[in-house]
């Protein structure tokens, strides 16, 4: 068996960005930056008041109290025309272009007006002028090129006046699940029969990744059936199969693909749960058999998937880093495949804390939506006693 740093080396192999495309500004939301984004214009472009008030010259208030005559007025989209010269204050409001000339703002609850004149009795400490330019200049670099764009991102490339951007194009990811059991959520179940729940999962999950997703449906446990939703999976990226990939009589997925034209790669792996994982490739298509349980497909999507997805993405801001926590409660040794924990992250007198979850059966999904995090143990891991040191996987699905 793979260990997993090879498997997803293996995973990884060629992995590069599917190419460009350009798309407005409004659906750019979450996609990924392809080349570096420059301002287009200065901002603020032009100096302006951050408060209502008066512009003035500061030499005109430097002793008070003061008496200047207000020849006209500033408002937001309106500019005053003329300049401010010595004695002079104009109206301004915030947002407002500060008159030529001007260099303070006095607020208006400094200031008493009457027939055309004003008069300053106190003077705030603060000018609050917004100079030009104090946020952007025109051509300034801001969002690189490989940046998940977020909401903070869009209104700031909103702001430098770009109506549209260049993005890397989503992976297009088909899932497909198998198996004569499987019936979709809201059906009437008979005798043997369970719901299918990992596609709605792995779904969302690759949706937030940033992948185009199409569901495929259940595939019967036939020869006639695995190929006909195969072929439907021909355009996209990535094919990930659901179960059917052991060496079981009902087993068909691995020889339905091989008869499609894949080439497999592997098809074990030294990890837990999960083991029965496969990757395999028809040109630059790729294929990825999860396994039936729940639990072990969503922690392989996990490992294997989203990094996939985000290499396929062009996403440089992608990390999957563990972090290092101690432990609430003990852990008893662990075997040969690396073991990935479902377990609860909180805090106890201030320190951050892990417990891992009592059951670690690979087909309970309650167990796994209760969990914020993975413990990793090791293969052949000792014995770990409560306030040892482990490693945890933060879940982001």
């Amino acid at each position: 068996m793979l260990s997993v740093t090879e498997a997803l080396e293996r995973v990884l192999t060629d992995a590069k960005p599917l190419g460009t495309e350009t798309v407005s500004l409004d659906d750019a939301h979450q996609r990924v930056l392809a080349a570096d984004l420059a301002a287009t214009l200065t901002h603020p472009p032009f100096a302006s008041s951050a408060m209502d008030g008066y512009a003035v010259r500061r030499a005109d208030i430097e002793n008070l109290p003061v008496q200047l005559k207000v020849t006209g007025e500033s408002a937001a989209g309106r500019p005053y025309a003329g300049s401010v010269g010595a004695g002079e204050a104009v109206r301004v409001f915030t947002g407002a272009t500060v008159p030529d000339g001007a260099n303070f703002i006095v607020i208006q609850e400094n200031v008493r007006t009457e027939n055309g004149f004003a008069t300053i009795r106190e003077r705030n400490a603060e000018g609050f002028i917004r100079d030009a330019g104090i946020d952007f200049k025109d051509s300034e670099i801001l969002l690189r090129g490989g940046r998940r764009l977020n909401a903070r991102d869009l209104m700031l490339a909103a702001q430098m006046n770009h109506a549209s951007l260049l993005v890397y194009r989503k992976p297009h990811a088909a899932i497909l699940a198998s198996g004569d059991e499987l019936l979709p959520p809201g059906s009437a179940l008979s005798a043997g029969q369970i719901i299918s729940s990992i596609p709605t999962g792995l779904g969302a999950m690759l949706a937030t990744a940033g992948a185009r997703v199409t569901q495929l449906g259940i595939a019967r446990d036939t020869m006639e059936s695995l190929l006909e939703h195969i072929e439907r999976a021909k355009d996209a990226d990535l094919l990930i199969t659901i179960g059917g990939a052991s060496v079981g009589d009902h087993d068909l997925v691995r020889p339905a693909l091989e008869k499609f034209g894949f080439a497999i790669n592997f098809h074990k792996i030294a990890m837990r749960p999960g083991k029965p994982l496969m990757l395999g490739a028809k040109g630059k298509q790729r294929v990825l058999g999860l396994p039936g349980n729940p639990v072990s497909s969503m922690i392989c999507s996990t490992i294997f998937i989203l990094p996939l997805i985000a290499a396929l993405s062009g996403d440089a801001t992608f990390d999957q880093s563990e972090e290092q926590v101690r432990l609430a409660a003990p852990l008893s040794e662990n075997g040969p495949r690396k073991h990935y924990m479902r377990a609860v992250l909180g805090a106890a007198n201030g320190q951050r804390m892990v417990e891992a979850l009592p059951s670690q059966d690979s087909s309970l999904t309650s167990i796994l939506a209760r969990a914020n995090c993975l413990i990793v143990r090791e293969p052949f891991a000792k014995p770990a006693q409560a306030g040892e040191i482990v490693r945890i996987l933060p879940i982001s699905f």
